[in-house]
């Protein structure tokens, strides 16, 4: 029998095919991968991908998940999953689909999740559908709630790139308030897939007995995840940041302008030049954008990047009413803000604007 044409290409040019195959199109080197062993070697081969990953740059965003109080999941096992692209994750085992899940954070090809009731901790897998569940630190006791703490996934693999981690090892940062006598101080815990248990910092940060972590997505810049929090008894916005390498949490202050909070008008960015960023709604229906820059160890500076004007940018029919920055993409200069007509993508540098559902 006659080898396909294709089979009698070398390799060097099958792999600069595969390379032209748009990343908007994930089915596409799926099906690629399908056709045969030998370019299913050729796809999977961790060159290749890097390649890839040069060529196009970041990856595109396949979907977001949303959370919303009181939205149960009774017949979709799908965590509250909203797909941008053809993309649909593996739905989770049958035993969870009547349970309510919020979603608190998703990196490096894992969604970390929290049940209706807060019972426990979900890292769930989307390309296959594994979960794996976790009881919250032993210390969490004095954090029994969802707005008293805050948690991030991400991987755990030394030197890894990113692109293939997804069925690797694992680490879960669980920054919570503990309440004492006068006030609150805040610790980090790190959980590790590995050995399967919880380590508490040596760190800690003395807080007011009235400080939180809010419920907005926390973002990974360098080595950094950042929290955003109230931190005192007049709701002044406030961010922690805990430095993987090190385990040290500091507290960073917010520019004065944007520091006191309004209820669903903050969120943290990580910048597509590798700072942190804060997207601030204002009450005339204004975004604020500001970059933070490391002067020092303990010295931080933030300049303010633009001021985008939601009026004259969105359809809003009720601006006062239902006007909420949900999140953005890290490392893409892109944000989310939910009005009362739909969710838009909103790219912070073109102002091209998209709807997402």
């Amino acid at each position: 029998m006659t080898p396909p044409a294709s089979a009698l290409l070398p390799n060097d040019l099958l792999e600069q095919i595969f390379l032209r195959l748009p990343p908007d199109e994930p089915e596409w080197l799926v099906r690629a991968s399908l056709a045969s062993k030998h370019w299913l070697g050729l796809l999977s081969d961790n060159m290749f991908r890097c390649r890839y990953h040069e060529l196009h740059g970041a990856p595109p965003m396949l979907g977001y998940l949303y959370s919303f109080y009181y939205n149960y999941v009774m017949e979709d096992p799908t965590p509250n999953f909203v797909s941008t692209t053809k993309f649909r994750p593996r739905a989770m085992d049958r035993g969870w689909p009547s349970r309510r899940y919020e979603a608190l954070d998703c990196h490096h090809g894992r969604v970390l999740l929290v049940t209706a009731h807060e019972e426990a901790i979900i890292v769930w897998d989307p390309m296959t559908g594994c979960q794996r569940e976790i009881c919250k630190p032993e210390s969490d006791k004095y954090t029994m709630y969802r707005r008293h703490y805050g948690a991030a996934v991400f991987c755990a693999a030394s030197g890894c790139n990113h692109l293939a981690c997804h069925e690797g090892p694992f680490l879960v940062v669980f920054l919570g308030m503990v309440k004492s006598y006068g006030g609150c101080f805040a610790r980090p815990w790190v959980f590790s897939s590995e050995t399967g248990e919880w380590s508490a910092s040596r760190f800690s940060i003395g807080l007011h007995h009235k400080a939180v972590v809010l419920p907005v997505p926390p973002v990974l810049v360098g080595d950094a995840f950042c929290f955003l929090i109230e931190h005192d008894a007049v709701r002044d916005l406030g961010i922690l940041k805990y430095d993987m390498g090190s385990t040290r949490l500091s507290l960073i202050f917010v520019p004065v302008e944007v520091r006191r909070l309004l209820c669903g008008d903050a969120i943290l960015m990580a910048m597509a030049d590798g700072s942190l960023g804060l997207a601030r709604r204002t009450l005339n229906l204004t975004i604020k954008l500001w970059s933070m820059q490391m002067v020092s160890e303990n010295v931080v500076s933030w300049t303010r990047l633009r001021v985008i004007d939601l009026k004259i940018l969105l359809p809003i029919q009720r601006p006062m009413k239902n006007l909420i920055l949900n999140g953005s993409v890290e490392g893409r200069d892109i944000i989310f803000v939910y009005t009362d007509l739909t969710i838009y993508e909103i790219d912070i540098k073109s102002l091209r604007k998209a709807e997402t559902i």
